[in-house]
C-alpha cells in the first residue's frame, strides 16, 4: 500500500513531477508530460503497478529536507552500521531524466535499489534489456527508459535490483532517462554536474521571492511548488501532478487534476505577479487567452496545459485505487460543463495583469468582446458552479457574482484605456490605443453589471439567515460566498457581506477548517459521500478576517493551516478533520496559490497600510493581491 499523502515530496523539471516517499520510494511519475500515461503508479495501486524504491538495506530512521531556495530533495538514513544521504532531483532543462544520488556519510551502509517500470498506469510490463553500454532499458510500445549506474543490477520477479555498500566518502549515481522506444537512447548526463546546475537554477528563481513576512519560508516553498507545477513549454499550470488521490478515503470523489482549469487564473495571476514573477505570469495570461480563443460558446471550465479541449473520463479499472478508492479516473468529464464563474476568472485575470503592467493587445481586445457578447445571453441560465457539481444546474449566487466581474473589469478596463489615450494624445497628440478598445458597447456592459448586481442583491441574499446563500432560494450555504468582497462586489465592511462570513464560521467551520459545503446534510453535488475541508476555503475566511481588520483571528488561522503542510512544506488539496490527514490531489497548486495570497494579505494589513487604500498597484512592491486592489476598487464604487 501506498505510504500517507504526506508522506510524499516532489521533484520536477517543468514538464513532469515524481512523488518521493519518505522510504525512498518513487511511487508515481507520468512521462514526458504531467498528463502522459504513469510509468509508476504504486500510488494509486501496489508495488505491481510500479515504484523506484532505493534505500538502505536494514531499519533505518529518515528524515528529509529541500535544499534551501531548490527542489532538489535530500534524504538523510541513520541506520546501526552508519548514515547515507540520497539526493532526489530532475534536471531542470535537460531532457527527461530522475537522477539518485547515495552519499556515504558515516560507516559503510547496505544499500538495496528495485524498480519495477510498469507503463500505462501499471497495466504494460515492458521488455528489458542491456544495450552495448551495458544500459539497462524498458521497452514498451512507444515508451522507453533508460537506466544509468556503475552498480551491477540483476533481475528478480520481473524487477530490476541491485544490492551494494556505500562507505563513508563514497557515492553512487542513478539516473533513469525517458525516450521514445523508435528513437536512439537518450543521451547520457553527468549527474553531480547537472546537479549543481540545477541546484542554482532553482535557488537563482526562488531568490527573487518576495520576503518581508512571517512566513517566508513557507511563502517560498509554496511559490516553488507552484513553479514546479508549471508545463514550461506552453506557460500552463496543473492544478495537480497525480490523478484519483481520493477526497474521502476510500470513496469515489476521485478526479484527474492534471489539466488546467479558468478557475484558478486570477488567483494564480496575483500570486505569481506579487510573488515577483512576473514573466511567469505573462506566460499564464497569454496560455489563458490562447485556450480561450475561438467560438465563446466553446469556452471551457479547464483544458488540456497545452490547450487541449478533449479530456474524455475514463475508468481505470486495474488500479485499485488510493486505499481502496475507486474509480482510478483520466481525463476529466467536468470539462463539458457549464460555469459561469470561469468568464469573471478570465476578465479578472487580464484585468489585473494590465494593473500590474502586462499589457494586453488587439487580439485580447477581440477575444475579451466575443465572450461577453455570449456572456449577455447566458449570464441569467443556471449552471454547475464553482465546484462543478454533478447534482444538475442551479442559479449559484457565486456563478452570478462573478458574471458581474466580468462585466465590472471589462468597464474598468475600457475607462482606463480611455484615460491613458487622452493623457497620451494630450502629452504627444498620438494614441496608441487599439481601435478594438474604442468601439465597445460599454453604457449596455453597465446596464448588465447593474441589473446583475440587484438581481443577487434580491435572490441570494437571506435576511432570515442574515447571509448571502448558496444559490437562488437554497437556506444552504458555501464558502465560495467568500469571495464576494474579495472581488469588488460589494464592500468588506457591508453587513451582508459580515453576516455572510459570520454564517459561514458558524455552520461550515469543522475543527478550525472551512468547508465547501455540508456534504453530510445536502446533496449538492449529487455525489454520495463526505470529503476533506477544502483548504483554500479557510485561506478566503483567513482574507475576510484580515479585511475587518481581525488579524489576530486572522494569524491563528494561518498558523493552523500552515501546520497541515507536511515536513517539506508541501500541501493538498484538502484536509480531512476527523482522520487528521491530507486528502486529495497532491501538492495542489490552488492550495499553494491561496497560501502565498492569504500571507501577502496579511503581511499588508500589518504594514503598508497606504498602499492598500491608494487605489493605484505598484508592481515593484511584492506584497500585493486581489485584496488590495479591489478594497480600493470597492471603495471608488461606494
Amino acid at each position: 500500500m501506498a505510504g500517507r499523502i504526506e508522506d510524499y515530496a516532489l521533484v520536477g523539471d517543468g514538464r513532469t513531477a515524481a512523488l518521493i516517499a519518505r522510504d525512498g520510494s518513487v511511487d508515481w511519475l507520468c512521462w514526458p508530460r504531467f498528463d502522459s500515461a504513469a510509468c509508476f503508479a504504486a500510488l494509486l495501486g501496489t508495488e505491481d503497478h510500479g515504484y523506484w524504491k532505493l534505500g538502505p538495506a536494514e531499519p533505518a530512521t529518515t528524515t528529509r529536507q529541500y535544499r534551501e531556495g531548490s527542489l532538489v530533495l535530500e534524504t538523510r538514513h541513520e541506520t546501526a552500521s552508519g548514515s547515507v544521504r540520497v539526493t532526489d532531483y530532475m534536471p531542470a532543462n535537460d531532457g527527461s531524466h530522475l537522477v539518485r544520488i547515495v552519499e556515504g556519510l558515516e560507516g559503510a551502509v547496505p544499500m538495496r535499489m528495485q524498480m519495477r517500470v510498469r507503463f500505462d498506469y501499471g497495466l504494460a510490463v515492458p521488455w528489458v534489456s542491456h544495450n552495448e553500454l551495458g544500459d539497462l532499458r524498458a521497452i514498451s510500445g512507444p515508451h522507453k527508459v533508460v537506466l544509468r549506474t556503475l552498480v551491477p543490477t540483476h533481475g528478480q520477479d520481473q524487477t530490476t535490483v541491485a544490492d551494494f555498500t556505500v562507505e563513508a566518502g563514497r557515492s553512487v549515481a542513478f539516473t533513469l532517462s525517458y525516450g521514445a522506444s523508435h528513437e536512439d537512447d537518450p543521451a547520457p548526463i553527468q549527474p553531480r554536474k547537472v546537479l549543481f546546475e540545477t541546484d542554482r537554477y532553482w535557488r537563482d528563481w526562488s531568490g527573487r521571492a518576495a520576503s518581508g513576512t512571517p512566513w517566508d519560508s513557507i511563502l517560498k516553498r509554496s511559490l516553488l511548488t507552484l513553479k514546479a507545477l508549471i508545463y514550461q513549454p506552453t506557460g500552463g499550470i496543473v492544478a495537480a501532478p497525480t490523478t484519483s488521490l481520493p477526497e474521502d478515503l476510500g470513496g469515489v470523489r476521485n478526479w484527474d487534476y492534471r489539466f488546467c482549469w479558468l478557475r484558478d487564473s486570477t488567483f494564480t495571476l496575483i500570486a505569481l505577479m506579487d510573488g515577483g514573477y512576473l514573466d511567469e505570469a505573462r506566460a499564464w495570461r497569454d496560455w489563458l487567452v490562447r485556450a480561450v480563443a475561438g467560438n465563446p460558446e466553446q469556452a471551457h471550465i479547464l483544458y488540456g496545459i497545452a490547450g487541449e479541449r478533449m479530456l474524455p473520463e475514463i475508468e481505470l479499472d486495474w488500479l485499485p485505487g488510493y486505499e481502496n478508492s475507486k474509480p482510478v479516473r483520466i481525463g476529466n468529464a467536468a470539462v463539458e460543463q457549464f460555469q459561469l464563474d470561469v468568464y469573471g476568472e478570465i476578465f479578472d485575470a487580464l484585468y489585473q495583469a494590465r494593473q500590474r503592467g502586462l499589457q494586453g493587445d488587439a487580439d485580447g481586445w477581440r477575444v475579451g468582446e466575443a465572450l461577453l457578447r455570449h456572456l449577455e445571453k447566458v449570464w441569467c441560465t443556471p449552471d454547475e458552479g464553482i465546484w462543478e457539481v454533478r447534482g444538475g444546474r442551479r442559479h449559484f449566487v457565486h456563478s452570478k457574482v462573478m458574471a458581474w466581474v466580468a462585466f465590472d473589469r471589462a468597464i474598468r478596463s475600457f475607462e482606463e484605456a480611455e484615460t491613458r489615450e487622452q493623457d497620451e494624445i494630450r502629452t504627444t497628440g498620438l494614441s496608441h490605443r487599439p481601435k478594438e478598445a474604442r468601439d465597445v458597447p460599454v453604457a449596455r456592459w453597465r446596464e448588465i453589471r447593474d441589473q446583475i448586481h440587484a438581481e443577487v442583491c434580491a435572490k441570494g441574499f437571506d435576511p432570515e439567515l442574515n447571509s448571502f446563500v448558496q444559490s437562488y432560494g437554497s437556506k444552504r450555504l458555501d464558502a465560495s460566498l467568500l469571495l464576494i468582497a474579495h472581488m469588488g462586489f460589494l464592500p468588506q465592511h457591508d453587513p451582508r457581506v459580515v453576516g455572510t462570513v459570520e454564517a459561514i464560521g458558524r455552520t461550515l467551520m469543522r475543527d478550525g477548517f472551512v468547508l465547501r459545503y455540508d456534504t453530510e446534510n445536502q446533496t449538492t453535488d449529487g455525489l454520495p459521500g463526505d470529503e476533506g475541508a477544502f483548504l483554500p476555503c479557510s485561506f478566503w475566511y483567513a482574507d475576510n478576517l484580515i479585511g475587518l481588520g481581525r488579524c489576530d483571528e486572522a494569524r491563528a488561522l494561518i498558523e493552523r493551516l500552515i501546520g497541515v503542510c507536511n515536513d517539506v512544506g508541501l500541501v493538498a488539496e484538502e484536509y480531512d478533520v476527523k482522520a487528521r490527514r491530507l486528502v486529495g490531489n497532491f501538492p495542489q497548486a490552488f492550495s499553494h496559490v491561496t497560501l502565498v495570497n492569504t500571507i501577502l494579505n496579511y503581511s499588508r494589513a500589518k504594514g503598508p497600510a497606504r498602499e492598500r487604500s491608494s487605489g493605484s498597484v505598484d508592481v515593484r512592491s511584492p506584497a500585493r493581491s486581489s485584496v488590495a486592489v479591489v478594497s480600493a476598487a470597492q471603495r471608488r464604487d461606494a
